[in-house]
């Protein structure tokens, strides 16, 4: 299995909580906020709210990746999602920002466009989504309009290759903007059959110009895209997302390997701060149950010699694997940290989760369903290290593993911070762990 470079390669450290040197970026374990759109902007403005929802998932060198914020009101495709391509919407961003900073996390905002999942309801002036093709979605793809319903989506329109530079040109304003709130970087959407995915796969791209046909003409809009972020952010702050093996939204392409093997090979070329692959958990085929997929992307890994995050239905058990293995240097959750604000102490304590309720993910309440998860209390988490020492001591015979510098907890320690056992912020000169300082895992606990 192929190793990043940039990978921990001892066993002890070779865990979802191990630390991992991201460009100028320290990271103190390795479980990612996924994006997750979750439809509480309002008039395409992050609230207080979205302040809170973040904040309340920032651990001190933990990453955070925004829900998807689109670059212009033509790249919506969802209610009350937000945009980063009005002054307003920087000002709130920047809010959302800080209050990740303060807690020590570090935040990427994940940029996208719909393309032609969108609607005329949600298009500037009711226009035309536009999008690699004029081909519909099929009929079998529904999107949900701002009260709950849904629709078929709209018919969209080809862009003309005189339009495309003015859509890379969104993309480096947002790129910009997202630097002027103060971002750590961005992550560009290219998966997932939103915009960029429809100039990669051939089962959509059907254009006869230099962005369409061959395998490279196809890679040219992600390609022109990055390197107009980079512009703004740098490469070391540039990341993608990517999806080689999933057909969301009619995403599919006549000879995916031949395609992101080539689209690899250039990412090769950059200094990005990451890949982002998406595992599938179903396709449109229909599966009964979640499909064991890590083999589908680990081809992909072979081919890439940079930092791979990988996403997709991961548990704590299945992350730990995915680094273990190799496969992966982070594993990005959604679900899962939508409905448990403190995952990563979760994981180290192995404690119990909440279970999610999908029936809130899309709604717009400002509370509900999106603020009222709880964290564990003090309690919890001084039982759960306890736990965890107790069983070092069974497995090792001594009361602290050498290499981790375990520190005893008191309950003013847990009321203030979390000393993690299981990990160590990472050394400035080295993409390897450094034994002396203990992890701070997350903020205070709820009483």
């Amino acid at each position: 299995m192929h190793r990043s470079p940039y990978t921990c390669t001892s066993d002890i450290s070779s865990n979802l909580l191990a630390p991992l040197r991201l460009g100028r970026f320290h990271l103190s374990h390795r479980v990612v906020l996924a994006p997750v759109t979750r439809c509480r902007a309002i008039n395409y403005v992050p609230q207080p709210a979205h302040c809170e929802f973040y904040a309340e998932r920032a651990t001190e060198g933990g990453l955070l990746i925004t829900e998807a914020v689109a670059v212009s009101q033509a790249g919506i495709g969802f209610p009350h999602s937000p945009g980063i391509w009005s002054d307003e919407q920087v000002e709130a961003w920047r809010k959302v920002v800080k209050s990740v900073h303060k807690k020590g996390g570090i935040i990427f905002c994940q940029l996208w466009h719909v393309g032609r999942a969108s609607h005329t309801y949600y298009q500037p002036e009711g226009c035309i989504p536009v999008s690699s093709t004029a081909r519909r979605l099929p009929k079998n793809c529904l999107i949900r309009l701002p009260e709950g319903e849904m629709a078929e989506y709209s018919q969209p329109r080809s862009l003309s290759t005189e339009e495309i530079p003015l859509i890379i040109e969104e993309f480096r304003v947002a790129a910009s903007n997202a630097r002027r709130a103060g971002f750590d970087g961005v992550e560009i959407h290219g998966g997932h059959g939103y915009l960029v995915d429809q100039f990669f796969k051939d089962g959509i791209n059907d254009r006869t110009d230099v962005y369409g046909g061959s395998i490279e003409n196809r890679c040219r809009f992600a390609l022109e895209v990055i390197h107009a972020v980079a512009s703004q952010m740098g490469e070391e702050r540039t990341a993608i997302r990517i999806s080689p093996v999933i057909d969301h939204l009619g995403a599919v392409d006549s000879n995916p390997d031949a395609l992101f093997f080539h689209l690899i090979s250039e990412l090769n070329r950059k200094r990005l701060a990451y890949v982002h692959m998406t595992e599938p958990r179903f396709n449109n085929k229909g599966v009964d149950g979640l499909i064991d997929t890590t083999e589908n992307c680990s081809k992909f890994r072979e081919a890439y010699d940079g930092l791979l995050m990988l996403s997709g239905g991961f548990t704590r058990e299945s992350g730990m694997e995915a680094i273990r293995s190799g496969a992966a240097d982070m594993v990005s959750y959604g679900r899962l940290f939508i409905s448990n604000p403190d995952l990563p102490l979760r994981f180290a304590i192995e404690a119990n989760l909440n279970a999610y309720d999908r029936s809130t993910f899309y709604t717009h309440d400002q509370y509900v369903g999106y603020l009222d998860y709880p964290k564990l209390k003090s309690e919890e988490i001084r039982q759960g290290w306890s736990k965890q020492t107790q069983k070092k001591k069974v497995r090792s015979g001594i009361p602290h593993h050498p290499k981790l510098n375990i520190q005893p907890l008191s309950s003013t320690m847990c009321g203030r911070m979390l000393a993690s056992p299981l990990a160590m912020r990472a050394s400035p000169h080295s993409h390897v762990a450094s034994p002396q300082t203990p992890l701070l895992v997350c903020s205070p606990s709820n009483p």
